[in-house]
């Protein structure tokens, strides 16, 4: 070696991150992300964790939207600070933590329910499952982080990769997409619109890259405005184009039905007591028989709203049948199970007519995990919390059901109604409508059933198609398939709902043609400009 010349020794990606930062000189607005982040990584977890928590304040039912933008603003500077693989997925997963904490409290009442036997998992839940589900936004921070991509580049691969786990966590371990960050515009039929294009989980990601912009201020320092002022320009066009969908023709309503959705209000804790269960179907019936049901053709109740297993109780089947009107159905929720052994049970709809015969049935096929089946039993010696210890059996997949005086109608039980491209029956003629039944008790009166609302809502709008949907508590209302709001019975309330039935829109959204590969469209369009934007050298940081 010449003695003029200095060995280069070879440095490590991380090593080069770390100088890469160190030579880029901070704005005010790092350093202060940097002062509150970085004196410690249980600091820069807790801050996070933080802002987790911030960002479920967007959420429904609070709906304080603009707090979005800080949340995800504030975890990209974190990032921005971590030099390491292990710290950007340990960022992401505490912001992850906060979030779903926070948005998912109320699975506590449901485990209170029943004291005596899961009191004890009450401390360990939620924390249990937002740890789960945590890292889901690890992955996102992770893949982000391992881009090393800059500036606009950085906020585009952030929200194409949240997005892309949001889509993940709709079907892992049979799937929990509940709270996507598109769930933030519920709260008006408006703001809803673009979903019939490219689903909760594309509006999740242009959303997710709007909000998440002004990090570029703080990183750059220069005072750029164009990248935030193009990413709400891109939102308020997604927006525009919504409301000018609304400005179509109304599709009206059937001709012939009336519906009457029955909110009987049980107490989830009063909901399986067998003393009770004669006072719950009288409570329902009479219900039903209320005033101005002359006028009604069918009517709904919820999930297991009828608490005897009708497909063998004939006693029960008939009791219904003097209610129903002539020459209509009662649509109920109800517990099924084999005749003989051995005993197999599901979560399932029956359609009885006013001779007391099943007119048409269905069976849950996406059952509720530790709800009404424990996964993984064979390593958790716990049992389901839902009626009962025996586990239910699942359906055999969603269906187009064709009943008497009805248009055909995709019947959606519980949280099934969450699943985005899952709502509709494949291979088969599309349904006029969906029929959601649920029993939101056990949320009790919390964020769940406004939430649980929230994402029924989004399939009327992506499908295209008007959702009934009726709750033996929590929120029971009709929506059209623009999403707006025709009738609702409120959270903790007992009575009826009549409504016409809505008809659905001459021809099908975007979305219901495409579905989820609306995002996959989404993920590439984002992915192609972050390489743009990565590529010229002035927005290189």
């Amino acid at each position: 070696m010449d003695a003029g010349r200095r060995e280069v020794k070879p440095i490590s990606p991380e090593q080069a991150a770390a100088r890469a930062s160190a030579t880029t000189p901070p704005s005010r607005l790092e350093g202060i992300a940097g002062w509150l982040g970085c004196r410690g990584s249980a600091a820069r977890l807790g801050l996070a964790a933080l802002l987790g928590v911030l960002a479920v304040g967007a959420l429904p039912p609070l709906y304080i939207v603009p707090l979005i933008i800080p949340a995800l603003t504030g975890l990209l500077w974190l990032l921005r600070g971590v030099t390491s693989r292990r710290g950007a997925f340990a960022a992401g997963w505490a912001f992850g933590f906060g979030y779903f904490a926070a948005g998912l409290y109320w699975v506590t009442h449901a485990l209170l329910t029943d004291p005596e036997k899961f009191g004890w998992m009450a401390p360990f839940a939620v924390p249990s499952l937002a740890a789960g589900l945590g890292i889901f936004i690890g992955l996102a921070a992770l893949a982000a982080h391992m881009t090393r991509a800059r500036g606009v580049a950085a906020v585009l691969v952030f929200a194409a990769a949240w997005s892309a786990a949001e889509w993940l966590r709709g079907f892992v371990l049979t799937g929990f997409p509940w709270n996507p960050v598109g769930s933030i515009w519920a709260f008006s039929h408006v703001t809803m619109q673009p979903a019939s294009a490219i689903g909760v989980y594309g509006l999740g990601l242009v959303t997710g890259a709007a909000a998440a912009m002004p990090a570029v201020l703080g990183w750059q320092g220069t005072g750029r405005w164009r990248p935030v002022a193009a990413g709400f320009t891109v939102l308020a066009l997604f927006m525009v184009a919504g409301f000018a969908r609304l400005l179509g023709p109304d599709p009206g309503s059937v001709p012939g039905v009336r519906l009457r959705i029955v909110q009987a209000n049980i107490e989830q804790t009063h909901k399986w007591r067998n003393a009770l269960r004669m006072a719950h179907l009288e409570r329902y019936l009479k219900l039903t028989g209320a005033a101005g049901a002359a006028k009604i053709t069918h009517v709904i109740w919820p999930e297991t709203a009828a608490p005897f297993f009708l497909s063998i109780d004939t006693h029960a089947r008939a009791a219904i049948a003097a209610v129903t009107p002539r020459g209509g159905l009662v649509i109920t929720g109800a517990v099924r199970r084999t005749a003989r052994r051995p005993l197999k049970f599901w979560n399932s709809l029956h359609a009885i007519d006013d001779k007391g015969r099943i007119a048409g049935s269905y069976d849950k096929h996406h059952l509720v995990p530790f709800g009404e089946f424990v996964p993984l039993r064979r390593y958790l010696p716990i049992k389901k919390i839902a009626g009962g210890d025996t586990e239910f059996s699942r359906g055999p997949g969603a269906v187009t059901l064709e009943l008497p005086g009805l248009p055909p109608v995709s019947p959606l039980i519980c949280y099934e109604a969450i699943f985005p491209a899952a709502v509709v029956a494949a291979g088969t003629p599309r349904p006029d409508w969906l029929l959601n039944i649920t029993n939101d008790a056990w949320f009790g009166k919390s964020a769940g059933p406004h939430q649980h609302l929230a994402a029924a809502r989004f399939r009327a709008v992506e499908e295209g198609l008007p959702l009934v949907r009726a709750a033996n508590t929590g929120i029971s209302a009709v929506f059209d398939a623009y999403g707006r709001q025709i009738a609702r019975l409120g959270l903790g309330r007992s009575g009826v709902l009549d409504s016409q039935l809505p008809r659905k829109l001459a021809t099908g959204t975007i979305f219901s043609a495409v579905g989820n590969w609306a995002l996959v469209v989404l993920l590439a369009i984002s992915a192609l400009l972050a390489y743009w934007s990565h590529a010229r050298p002035r927005n290189a940081v």
